[in-house]
């Protein structure tokens, strides 16, 4: 198995979203470092702007499955599903 790959952009599109998205953040962060298998997780907001650079590294497709399902089920995931995501994943063989 090989490492599975998530790039792309979160955009907000209201000044509220982007608040929620601020104020989740950090303990999504820390929550998915933590994670078995998550070998890089960085997102950046970029300057001036509603959006935030998104890069995931995760050494199994079993591992970056995990992620996703733990994601969805957290407070992140339920609060911030509305947001758009541009994201594309290179890595998964299913």
């Amino acid at each position: 198995m090989g490492d599975v790959f998530l790039t792309g952009l979160l955009v907000c599109s209201t000044r509220e979203e982007a608040e929620l998205v601020e104020r989740l953040l950090p303990d999504h962060v820390a929550l998915t470092r933590a994670e078995p298998g998550c070998a890089s997780f960085e997102v950046t907001r970029r300057p001036d702007s509603l959006m935030w650079e998104v890069q995931e590294r995760f050494n199994s497709e079993e591992s970056f499955r995990a992620h996703q399902s733990r994601g969805a089920l957290s407070a992140w995931g339920r609060e911030t599903a509305g947001i758009e995501r541009r994201y594309t994943v290179t890595g998964l063989t299913s």
